[in-house]
């Protein structure tokens, strides 16, 4: 397998800013670490391994950057406005800056994939719904969709609302987000086992705006011995992978 250990300066969080990529060729998929996790930390988890095979077969090619959640939603010293102001700036590194670098390396026109878990999965909602045009496939797994999770009440500060998932997409009335919404692949899964309480609380709230807005999602829940842990996760991801292989989606 290819690998790469890159940086590279980003303007919009002023520090240099790591991210790993895995693979030679195929649809990009960015993916976002779990709790104030490192651009290492999906490989050190083995998802890399288990999602090998799409990798050797030139079908995906992963990009994993590093997070900055301990500056923001895992800032439990700042206001809730700070934290959602400070992951805008993260918003727009990703899609200002990382995004256009693997357009151009890899030469790639098209939508991309966004995936992670638990805290990466909150992203992944999260940045395929802010930016449909770009992600077109997303496979979030045991996240959470409500920024009061992390914030508390915020009292509808703008900053905070528009990085809620669950607020924002219930009252979306603009037809340009609805139409890519309704014409991407949308996939929330989430384990019924140990760990999982919230999250599966945070995953049914989501199925049901969905559906109240008529827009197409797996939403899929697994086994009450399906933990919040990365055994499961690794069982997950290459197995909703391999039905976006059967359905030529990578």
């Amino acid at each position: 397998m290819q690998f790469e250990r890159r940086s590279h300066y980003s303007g919009h969080l002023n520090r240099e800013m790591h991210f790993n990529v895995y693979g030679h060729a195929g649809k990009p998929v960015i993916v976002f670490p779990s709790s104030g996790g490192s651009q290492n930390e999906f490989a050190d988890f083995g998802m890399i391994e288990a999602c090998q095979s799409f990798i050797d077969r030139g079908l995906v090619k992963f990009y994993t950057p590093d997070s900055l959640d301990n500056e923001s939603w895992l800032a439990t010293n700042r206001s809730p406005h700070d934290i959602g102001e400070t992951h805008n700036q993260y918003d727009r590194y990703i899609v200002e800056e990382l995004v256009p670098l693997i357009r151009y390396e890899s030469n790639w026109g098209g939508a991309m994939i966004a995936t992670g878990c638990s805290m990466g999965g909150f992203h992944t909602v999260n940045f395929a719904l802010r930016h449909p045009d770009i992600f077109d496939t997303s496979v979030a797994l045991s996240g959470v969709y409500d920024a009061r999770f992390f914030t508390g009440d915020f009292y509808g500060d703008q900053a905070v609302y528009f990085n809620s998932p669950v607020d924002y997409l219930k009252n979306m009335d603009d037809n340009w987000f609805l139409d890519h919404y309704r014409q991407n692949t949308f996939i929330v899964c989430v384990g019924q086992g140990d760990w999982e309480g919230p999250h599966i609380v945070a995953t049914r709230e989501l199925q049901h705006i969905f559906e109240a807005k008529g827009i197409p999602g797996w939403f899929d829940y697994w086994g009450h011995d399906v933990p919040h842990d990365w055994d499961a996760w690794r069982n997950q991801l290459p197995y909703f992978f391999g039905t976006l292989e059967q359905q030529g989606k990578i």
